[in-house]
């Protein structure tokens, strides 16, 4: 059957979703029309079930137009949470006929049909032939992720490189970096990209822009509820695609917890994996600078009105004492500001 018409399933607890879990669902889409994704476990986490699990992977697989779903490539992705109440979700100790007896009942009580497997277990040739369709092993001896939900359980932060920043920042861990990442905070028209392209050209290294500008400037300014989660998701990581360009030090303008005031400014709410983001900003940033907004307000048709910059600077301030992350406020001239941070981070190196 052509790739062009292939569904194809992974079944899996993604306890939590790692980095295997995403080479495995990419290697798949990049075979089928269309992806269907099974999240259970039984018994399931109680911090994290299978729901939330699932939104995890909805969030990951998100593209700038959440209306089309999650997607990988040009690949749809139809993603499930199954529970032990809901849908019989047998328990994991069951044999595996029943395990695969299971799925295939419920894919017919959907009107689902499934024309090929990829799984990285054992378990996968036997699952699809049970189901009559062929199966596609995906790195099954771990040897390009070497990693494990069992692992990543029993120790989080050991194994936080294996995962992608959203997903981390719901366990409370952040995977070291390549280079020390130092983040600018401020109101808008404060000076952030400013200071930051002057300190990257200083320092001979890249910057990172701020990425809910890129993409309120693509919607026109019509930002939904759901773009504040991308958005940040999105800024980590072209966060971590620069790192990986930098030389010594990496200065970021914005972060998760700016976003996630935004959020609560527009919308009133904050989706819990955006707070989380947020929450881990203390342990991602080497340094936090605070630019202070005394610079001439520059309207560019993209701003709030400039009253707004005082409740924002107060704001953030707010925030930052609230997660107790060190901050250093920089102020003057561009020039000074530059000699500000360099002055701090060769004194805190």
């Amino acid at each position: 059957m052509p790739t062009s018409t292939r569904t194809g399933l992974v079944v899996g607890k993604f306890w939590p979703p790692h980095r295997g879990h995403q080479l495995l669902l990419e290697t798949a889409a990049a075979q089928v029309a269309e992806l269907l994704v099974l999240v259970y476990a039984n018994p399931d986490s109680a911090a994290h079930p299978a729901a939330v699990r699932a939104d995890w992977l909805r969030a990951l697989y998100r593209g700038d137009d959440v209306a089309d779903g999650p997607c990988i490539g040009r690949t749809p992705l139809r993603i499930f949470a199954l529970s032990a109440a809901g849908d019989g979700v047998p328990p994991d100790a069951a044999d595996d006929t029943t395990q695969r007896e299971f799925v295939r009942q419920w894919l017919a009580r959907q009107g689902l049909t499934v024309n090929v497997v990829f799984s990285s277990e054992a378990y996968g040739p036997g699952f699809a032939q049970h189901l009559g369709v062929p199966h596609v092993a995906v790195d099954e001896a771990r040897a390009q992720v070497p990693v494990s939900g069992t692992r990543v359980r029993a120790n989080p932060a050991a194994a936080a490189r294996f995962l992608h920043p959203l997903v981390a920042a719901q366990l409370g861990v952040v995977a070291p970096g390549p280079v020390p990442r130092v983040v600018f905070l401020g109101a808008e028209s404060s000076g952030k990209s400013t200071l930051c392209a002057a300190l990257a050209e200083a320092c001979g290294t890249v910057w990172v822009p701020e990425y809910g500008r890129t993409l309120h400037e693509q919607k026109n300014g019509n930002l939904d509820y759901d773009d504040l989660l991308y958005i940040a998701r999105r800024h980590a990581e072209l966060e971590d695609e620069a790192a990986a360009q930098a030389t010594g030090v990496l200065f970021c303008d914005t972060n998760a917890a700016t976003t996630a005031l935004y959020s609560y400014y527009y919308f009133h709410r904050c989706d819990p994996a955006l707070q989380a983001l947020a929450a881990v900003c203390g342990q991602r940033y080497a340094h936090t600078f605070v630019c202070a907004p005394t610079v001439p307000f520059e309207q560019d048709g993209w701003r709030g009105p400039e009253a707004l910059r005082s409740f924002q600077h107060g704001a953030i301030l707010m925030q930052l004492d609230f997660y107790r992350i060190p901050y250093t406020l920089v102020e003057g001239t561009v020039a000074e500001r530059v000699a500000q941070v360099l002055s701090h981070l060769t004194i805190s190196s």
